[in-house]
């Protein structure tokens, strides 16, 4: 089966097509060259939820084709292009966003803090296999006797300092933003719209996220939980 759009990756949910788009990964074209890197790769997995190195492969399976329909389409003779405005621009044309302006040495421990995070255990509660009314939910262990408080072998990982991610991106968005939370339009005046980025918070409503949404468009501000 031939691909024709990204959506159409095998494994591939619609939240992920933003974060991607984070990694300047927005086509085909760009996700065939991120494949052949085993970082950018390392980077994926680190930060997609779900996707792991059997949906790495489906993806290069199904890009083989696509990248031929590609190649083909690029031989053809340019057709006359008219240009329109973005006011006359169909509806439902992406439209990348805003990227932050970082430095190279950030950038590099965004991407350290994505390896660690795909190399990270999953921290589960003690016994959360022997009784499901525990839930895996972590919960540090404080039995006298508990061997996992101890630390003995062939016991569940526990939390610890040196599992956590470089400090000075920490917090950040995956896209490298730094999030600020607003409630309403006047706290987007002290924004800077090239290293930060805004989070609606839940309690607002429709109509004054509204608002918040055409005000952060013209400031230049990315709202990272926007409603469409």
């Amino acid at each position: 089966m031939s691909i024709e759009k990204l959506n159409e990756l095998p494994g591939l949910k619609e939240e992920h097509i933003e974060l991607l788009a984070d990694m300047n990964i927005e086509s085909l074209a760009d996700m065939s060259e991120a494949l052949e890197d085993e970082e950018t790769v390392k980077d994926i997995m680190g930060m997609l939820k779900g996707v792991g190195p059997k949906t790495v492969e489906k993806w290069r399976d199904a890009l083989a084709d696509a990248v031929i329909i590609e190649e083909e389409e690029e031989d053809e003779e340019p057709e006359d292009v008219e240009i329109v405005d973005e006011e006359e621009a169909e509806e439902g044309v992406h439209v990348a966003k805003a990227k932050p302006e970082l430095d190279d040495a950030v950038r590099a421990r965004l991407s350290l803090r994505s390896r660690l995070s795909a190399n990270r255990p999953a921290f589960k509660r003690q016994e959360w296999f022997r009784y499901s009314k525990l839930g895996d939910k972590w919960r540090r262990p404080k039995g006298i006797h508990s061997k996992m408080r101890r630390g003995f072998k062939h016991r569940p990982p526990r939390v610890k300092v040196g599992f956590r991610g470089p400090k000075d991106v920490r917090g950040l968005h995956p896209s490298g933003f730094a999030e600020v939370l607003v409630h309403n339009t006047s706290q987007l005046e002290g924004v800077d719209p090239k290293v930060q980025a805004v989070r609606i918070a839940s309690t607002v409503g429709v109509k004054k996220r509204i608002d918040i949404e055409d005000m952060a468009e013209e400031l230049g501000i990315r709202v990272l939980n926007r409603m469409g």
